[in-house]
């Protein structure tokens, strides 16, 4: 069981840091202990109240044992400090917490998970989760992969930090795409049994890292599924760890892509400019509307008699991002080690650049 007691936010969201237990409560203490290992933190202990230069002010979460709340009514109010105890059947924990100042009580072994996530959120410095951008196609063949790979590229080299994930395992791998399908580091079928939590800079450091962005792409083996759990596991991973995720989607919407929706910051719907890829784009739109409200459309031509990017959106009843360039690139994805977008020069790379600029306005603005 966890309870909120205030609503402030905690401390230290941009600065990574050891949590500070204080209990004399050994048994408490070898569980909290053991949550920080899990964690991935070194937490700095203290059996009473630490001293006015101690680590009460600095740490960025407070573990406090209901055995010493007592002990800790003086101490300096602050963020970030949660009440841990047993007792879930305790009315007077709600009076200990108020007393001290705590955000949170938690009971034991309930919240377990809860205290595993707000451990390892400040253990990796967590700020503002990544701008997450998915892509989509309206049919078959109409280059969202390719603009999923320019946009990411195009995010690396503007300095963003930058995931590039691959949520289609029928669509060749994007490994391939960006030239490393020989790259070492770990595909998508080594998570299929991640859960709970996945560390945010472990899962970076372990993809193949191409053109200054990490890939979690398909590999050329027989598993085309991961649980539904583990890719919600390893994509809040990814945002995590701040700048930008561009997440190449399948045109089907089953309960892992559902998971993928459920994260993303907004999608961009790539569109032919001919009516039957508009028919074909107005299903996709509405399965992927289920669960994403923030869908707009991107248009690529040549255009057919009477069509225009405009008017493509119209028909959709989507915002328009823009008209997407037509370049070789873009429709020989695969195979050259090139990715569209990765020289800087085009219209292409210049489309993504524009893309970009208006979306981390948009993001910092809300």
């Amino acid at each position: 069981m966890t309870g909120t007691v205030t609503h402030d936010p905690p401390p230290g969201g941009n600065r990574p840091g050891a949590p500070l237990i204080v209990t004399e409560d050994t048994a408490l203490l070898d569980d909290l202990l053991r949550l920080c290992a899990a964690a991935g933190a070194t937490p700095e202990v203290h059996h009473g109240l630490p001293g006015p230069h101690g680590g009460w002010d600095a740490a960025p979460l407070v573990l406090v044992g209901d055995d010493a709340a007592r002990r800790a009514r003086g101490a300096p109010r602050r963020q970030g400090v949660v009440l841990v105890g047993r007792d879930q059947d305790d009315p007077g924990v709600w009076r200990r917490a108020v007393e001290i100042g705590a955000d949170h009580v938690l009971m034991l072994p309930d919240g377990e998970q809860w205290l595993v996530d707000r451990i390892a959120d400040v253990a990796e410095g967590v700020g503002r989760p990544a701008l997450t951008v998915g892509v989509i196609g309206g049919r078959g063949g109409a280059g969202a992969s390719t603009l999923a790979c320019a946009l990411a590229v195009t995010s690396a080299r503007e300095g963003l930090r930058t995931l590039l994930v691959d949520a289609d395992p029928l669509g060749g791998g994007l490994d391939v795409a960006l030239g490393g399908e020989t790259a070492k580091g770990l595909r998508w079928p080594a998570f299929a049994s991640s859960h709970g939590r996945v560390g945010g800079g472990a899962l970076e450091e372990s993809l193949p890292e191409l053109h200054a962005l990490r890939v979690l792409s398909w590999d050329r083996g027989d598993c085309l599924s991961v649980p539904p759990r583990a890719v919600r596991a390893v994509l809040a991973a990814a945002r995590r760890g701040g700048g930008a995720v561009v997440v190449d989607l399948p045109r089907r919407v089953d309960e892992g892509v559902a998971e993928v929706l459920a994260q993303l910051d907004l999608a961009l719907l790539v569109v032919p400019a001919e009516l039957r890829a508009v028919a074909a784009a107005g299903r996709v739109a509405s399965a992927v509307g289920m669960v994403l409200r923030n869908l707009r459309v991107a248009v690529r031509g040549p255009y057919a008699p009477g069509l225009d990017d405009q008017e493509v959106a119209r028909l959709l009843g989507l915002p328009l991002v823009g008209d997407v360039p037509v370049e070789p690139a873009l429709q020989r994805p695969y195979g050259t080690g090139r990715p569209p977008g990765v020289t800087g020069r085009g219209p292409l790379a210049r489309f993504c650049r524009e893309f970009w600029e208006r979306a981390l306005v948009e993001a910092r603005a809300a």
